[in-house]
This record gives structure tokens, sequence and C-alpha cells, in this order.
């Protein structure tokens, strides 16, 4: 046994094999190139000068609607299920990380000899270890792009969160406004019931034809019939605010109120480049190209020579001892260059720098996405106000034609068709003020989460029970800033500190069922 330790260690010698190598492939390891070229961002086509809060929700100014936020970001399953892939993305990080260090194993042997003789059993143990040299940075090219992967995973689930709440408040503005459709269609419907009151006592008297109450018969329906739509609507949307909130959709019952709320001045939007460092989505885009260029430095130094080391303790014999002198040591080194795979090697390069293009180009396109829905809620928000006002307008010139139109019919100049038409006009606009109004918030809403970055999660439902320490809580939370110049370093983004949140307070509990119309005059 010594003599072939002897003959391991003079022949094989770890420093030998080092300086062997470094002799015949120093300059070889791979670099990664620089994707970004200098391009300048223009400021964007307006910008407020009202700060936007982080919990940019808040802005609204509605109590109710932040706890429900409050309650999805806690008990969501679809925000659950991202936290878990962030766990995973974690956990093969730390496991990647493991091939940096020696793999370290116990062991016992036994070898028994059966003869003629006595029979004899020799027992051996010991510790068996191994270890790769990281020559190329193959390993650490690994370790890097499992972090980043793990880093894109938790911008990804930030990005979830963001989307999580602006469906939450989308659907709370929805069911305020169908409150108040149906509040209108109940005043509509009495209006017109009044009018057919009117028709039939007109027509009992021989002063109009039976069609003209008809008529105003199948107003007074058409408007229980828009009544009826608006309570399905509503139905649905409380389902879909209870699924969101991680609740059975079938006793979800709330009392929004009828009163959209007004819009806040418009927020500052800042330069496009603050635009980049604050949306996740851009984060995770980035992190995810970053992952797949340290991908593409493993794949080519998977060619290069790789340098192995192997070493055992053992303690072999039939009663063995714990004496320093009966121990072995054991040392080996293995040197292995590939020579012939077929091209598997280069294929996995090629195959690995279309993926870096791949990333790179979804990054490049997500940035176009970020800054066109910034101009495109800026748009579509000013529109959205020269709409409301002409259609404002429009509603005060119905109101003053259908007015007049009465008169004139009442003293028989008008036909009573025109009056009829003229009302149906005047009262399919005041319920298409009340869609612009929500619209209106629809479209802020989608600017506020154009224009958010990380919020803070709360520790709720599902995602409370995380163990302790099992992921980073800046994983969560986001990393350093991003920087797109042509002088930038491809190197790990080191991660931000900060505590999650204590829980919010639960939404209000369900309420009376929706208010019905009755068809009974």
């Amino acid at each position: 046994m010594q003599s072939l330790f002897r003959l391991v260690h003079n022949q094989f010698h770890p420093q030998f094999l080092t300086s062997l190598i470094l002799i015949l492939f120093i300059g070889c390891a791979h670099r990664p190139a620089r994707y970004f070229p200098e391009r300048p961002l223009e400021p964007f086509s307006e910008s407020g000068n009202a700060e936007m809060p982080e919990e940019w929700w808040t802005a609204f100014e509605d109590p109710a609607l932040n706890a429900h936020v409050a309650q999805a970001l806690g008990e969501n399953f679809n925000l659950s299920s991202a936290l878990q892939r962030l766990r995973a993305a974690r956990a093969v990080a730390r496991r990647e990380a493991s091939d940096l260090f020696p793999h370290v194993n116990g062991l016992v042997t036994t070898d028994s000899a059966l003869g003629t003789g006595r029979d004899r059993t020799a027992i051996g143990w010991g510790l068996d270890a191994s270890y790769q040299v990281d020559l190329w940075g193959q390993i650490q090219s690994r370790v890097d792009a499992a972090e980043l992967r793990a880093s894109a995973t938790g911008a990804d689930y930030q990005a979830v969160a963001l989307t999580l709440a602006a469906e939450v408040c989308r659907t709370w503005f929805a069911l305020i406004e169908s409150y108040a459709q149906l509040e209108l269609l109940a005043a509509q419907v009495e209006t017109n019931r009044n009018g057919l009151k009117t028709q039939e006592l007109r027509f009992g008297r021989g002063f109009v034809r039976s069609p003209d109450v008809l008529r105003q018969r199948q107003l007074v329906e058409s408007t229980l019939e828009q009544a009826v739509v608006v309570r399905g609507r509503i139905e649905v949307l409380e389902h879909q605010l209870a699924v969101l909130q991680g609740e059975l959709p079938q006793s979800a019952r709330y009392e929004p109120g009828s009163n959209l709320p007004p819009l806040r001045p418009l927020p500052n939007t800042g330069l496009p480049s603050e635009l980049l460092q604050r949306r996740p989505d851009v984060r995770r885009d980035y992190l995810s190209f970053l992952a797949a260029d340290q991908d593409l430095v493993s794949a080519v130094t998977a060619q290069y020579p790789r340098l192995n080391l192997t070493g055992a303790l053992l303690n072999t014999g039939e009663t063995p001892k714990f004496g320093f002198s009966d121990w072995f040591i054991f040392l080996g080194s293995q040197l292995v260059t590939p020579l012939i795979d077929g091209g598997q090697r280069r294929a996995e390069i090629d195959r690995t720098e279309a993926v870096t293009q791949q990333r790179f180009d979804d990054y490049q396109e997500t940035l176009l996405i970020a800054f066109q829905e910034v101009e495109n809620s800026l748009a579509l928000e000013k529109y959205q106000h020269e709409r409301m006002a002409l259609l404002a307008s429009q509603d005060k010139l119905a109101k003053q034609s259908a007015d007049q139109l009465v008169q004139e019919y009442l003293i028989g100049d008008a036909e009573y068709l025109d009056v009829l038409s003229q009302v149906q006009s005047q009262q399919r606009l005041q319920r298409e003020i009340l869609t612009a109004k929500l619209d209106l918030i629809l479209i802020r809403i989608g600017l506020y989460l154009a224009l958010a970055g990380d919020i803070e999660i709360p520790p709720r439902g599902l995602v409370g029970v995380t163990p302790a320490g099992d992921i980073l809580e800046n994983e969560i939370l986001g990393s350093d800033p991003i920087t797109i110049d042509s002088e930038l370093e491809f190197e790990k983004l080191p991660p931000l500190e900060a505590p999650l949140p204590a829980p919010a307070d639960p939404p209000n509990p369900p309420v009376e069922p929706i208010p019905e119309i009755s068809r009974d005059e």
C-alpha cells in the first residue's frame, strides 16, 4: 500500500499536473461578449408632478381595496406557486454551488477469506474524498448561471404580484361601476314606468294610439333586461374577486358602493432609464440573459481538460484500531481531456450561443414593450379625458332635446316615436358616461402598473408558511439597478436586503345579496 502511495504521489503530483495544464491551455478561458450598444433614451411624451406611492393602489384612497389587495397578495395560489418556483430555483443554485467543494463519504468494507484453515474476515473503514479542480471556471459559471436564474425567478415573483394587484384593482372598480349601473338602471326603469302610466292614461282618453303604449312597455322591458345583464356581471366579478383572494366563489358577496373615485393628478413618469431599474419584468429578462451567457461560458470550457483529485483514508485489518500507524492514505489525480465526441460539445456551444442571443432579444423586446405600455397609457388617458368631455356635452344636449320634444309632443307638434328615440339615446349616454369613468380608471391602473417597481408582499397564508432561511428575502424584493452602457461587465448583481412586512388585515366580510329590480309596476 505504501509503495502504491509513493508511486501515485511521485508520478502524478497535483502541482505538476496543474502546472502542465496551465502551460498548455493558458488564455483559453471564455470571456462573455458585450451585447449592449449605446442607445440614447428619449424622455416620455408626458409626465405629471404627483409622486406615485410604492404600493400604487393606495393612490385611489380606498381602504376596502387596500384590504382586498393585501389578502390577494397573501392568499392567491398563483402567487404562491411563483414563490415555490423561486424556492426551487434557489435550491438548484445551492446544488450547483456544492460542486465547488470536495465531496467526502464515509465507507465500511468487509473481505472474507474461506479455506481449509481458519476463516478470516478483514474489515476496513475510513473516508473517501473527491474534488474537481475548477481550472477554467466551468463550475463557477454553472453556479453563476443558477444564481442569476434564481434572481430572475425572484423578479418574476414580483411581476406576478404586481399583475395580481392590478387584476384585483380592475375587478374591484368594475364591481363599483356595475353597482352604479344598477342604480342608474333602477332610476331609468322608474322613469320609463312613469312614462308608461302616462301613456296608458292618455290611451284611455283616446289621445294616443296603442302602438305608442306598446313601444313604451318595450322600453321598460328593455331597461329591465339591461339590469339583468348587470346583475349577472356583478356576480361574475364577485366570483373573480373571491378567487383572486384565494377564497371559494360560492358565497362571495361584497358591498363596494357605487361611487367611482376621482383620479389623482398624473404621476411623475420619471426617466426611461429609471423605468428599466424599477420594473421586475425587465430585470427578469435581463437576469435570464446573463444566466444564458454564463451557460455559454460553461459550454465553452467543457471542451477543456478536467483535473480530478481523489483521496482515501482507510484502516483495514481483522481488528481495526485507531492507532495512527494502522491508517493508510491514498492520493490520486486524473487528467481527462475530450478527444472525440462526435461534435457534441460544439453543438452544445452553438445551442447555448443561440439561447443567449434569444434571451438578449427577449430582453430588448421587453424594454420596448415597457416603454410602449407607458406611452400607451399616457395617450389613452389624454384622449379619454377628451372623450368624457364630449360625452358630458352630448348628455347635456340630449337632455335639452328630450325636454323640448316632450313639450312639443304634449301640444301635438311632435310624434311620440321621436320622444321615445330621444329618451333611449339619453339613457344610453348616461350609461356610457359611467363606463367611460371606469375606462379612465382602468387606464390609470395600466399606467401605474407600467411604472411600478417592487412591492412588499405580506407573508400570509401559503406564502407565510415558508420556512425561515429557506429562501433569500432579497430574491423576493429584487436586485440592484441595471446598467446598459457599452462597458457593462457581466457580473452577478448583488442583492438588496429588506425585511418582509407584517400581515395585512382581512377585507370586508360578505354583505347582502345584489338588489333586484322588480318587473311589477
